[in-house]
């Protein structure tokens, strides 16, 4: 199709000549990194810069650092592609998840689409840029999901950088997080140990018990936890200890199974020791699920660009986490590719920090915001054959990964 040939190459050199302008907003929010729910700045930084280039911009799009900015029109093939942009930083080391080449890909992708949807002189779809704050623990992607930020959204994508090879459809996992508090009762430990009830001894049973359990779990399940509250002074039985664990696994499904393997654990060191126990699941990530026919095309146009990917079959040994990118997959067809900045230092390092911001990112992710933009215009272009696809997979891949 030469008309899509053309719209990719219009899409390409518009991305090309904003590159110092997407540099700059990219190192405006590398300079001042900002928490979850806190990023004022960042905000302002790519609204501004949207608005600037044409996009109708919601500030304070359902959070007040979140915004949606759009262009085009769903009439003609009823599709509506979204790219996402993350922005926050974590505590103290700032940029390490290397957020800002995120949202700078995300903003240059979008800059992409519309200038080749103006080309095209028709209408090929609706374009959102949805600005997604707090990934990093916040889940704000939750509240958007709540808010209906997505009901409308027929696709969604974003890349995220990594000192790997690249990713095309890396594993994120699902998790939960699992509070436990054990009940004991207190007593002088030197004068009358008998009258009290051990709940420290509960939390390291529970501890122990998760531990050994780990010996028989898949291998691509993980269990991390610590005991938060052990007790007061070593000269009193502990009557309150608090155990917190992170569970993850690669489908929701299996993290129903772990937790109740979890919950057995804790409900065994409670009986055994005299205690009463209370527990907390507070609301996790999903898994990322990769949409198959949209990964084929994204791969397909990254490829082309000259981006090498990992084999698959390393790809499926390594895990990558979680990131609340899982959950926008179960609403709606997406995919989180992963891409490697030059740099030994692993993510979430003061290491990744210095790459995150360093002149060497640039490129990489110009390259992926251009391979964005060119999967959206294979959506735009192919209309209803390419949606009927992506569709249908989603749908399976919904049963497989809810269970039903």
């Amino acid at each position: 199709m030469a008309d899509l040939e053309s719209a990719k190459q219009k899409a390409c050199k518009a991305i090309d000549r904003a590159a110092t302008d997407l540099n700059s907003l990219s190192q405006e929010i590398w300079n001042k990194p900002e928490l979850g729910y806190e990023e004022n700045s960042a905000h302002q930084v790519l609204t501004d810069f949207l608005e600037k280039n044409g996009f109708n911009v919601e500030r304070k799009f359902a959070v007040d650092t979140a915004f949606r900015a759009t262009f085009g029109s769903q009439e003609n093939s009823g599709i509506n592609a979204c790219v996402i942009c993350e922005y926050d930083a974590l505590p103290e080391i700032g940029h390490a998840c290397g957020h800002n080449p995120i949202a700078e890909a995300g903003a240059g992708a979008g800059l992409g689409i519309k200038a080749a949807m103006e080309a095209a002189g028709r209408p090929l779809g609706k374009l959102t840029v949805m600005g997604t704050p707090a990934e990093e623990g916040g889940a704000g992607k939750f509240k958007l999901i709540d808010a209906g930020a997505f009901q409308d959204i027929d696709l969604a994508m974003m890349v995220h950088p990594a000192n790997l090879a690249c990713m095309a459809s890396p594993s994120f996992l699902a998790y939960t997080l699992f509070d436990v508090t054990f009940q004991g009762k207190a007593s002088h430990a030197a004068y009358a140990p008998w009258e009290g009830v051990n709940a420290l001894d509960a939390a390291v049973m529970f501890y122990q018990g998760m531990s050994v359990m780990r010996q028989q779990v898949k291998s691509t399940w993980r269990i991390h936890g610590i005991i938060s509250n052990g007790g007061a002074k070593p000269n009193i039985i502990p009557e309150k200890t608090v155990v917190n664990y992170q569970l993850r696994t690669p489908t929701e499904v299996e993290l129903s199974e772990l937790k109740e393997r979890a919950l057995a654990c804790a409900e065994g060191a409670a009986k055994s020791t005299g205690c009463t126990m209370e527990y907390t699941y507070h609301s996790g990530y999903s898994n990322v699920v990769h949409n198959k026919p949209l990964i084929k095309l994204f791969v397909n146009n990254a490829e082309g660009l000259g981006v090498k990917f990992m084999p698959e079959s390393e790809v499926a040994k390594r895990s990558n986490g979680s990131t609340d990118m899982g959950n926008v997959t179960y609403e709606v067809p997406g995919i989180h590719p992963m891409f490697c900045l030059e740099t030994d230092a692993v993510i979430h390092s003061r290491g990744f920090t210095k790459a995150a911001g360093a002149p060497e990112a640039q490129e990489p992710t110009l390259v992926q915001a251009k391979a964005m933009a060119m999967t959206v215009l294979d959506v735009f272009f192919h209309g209803e054959d390419a949606m009927k696809q992506i569709r249908e997979d989603f749908e399976e891949d919904m049963k497989k990964n809810k269970g039903k």
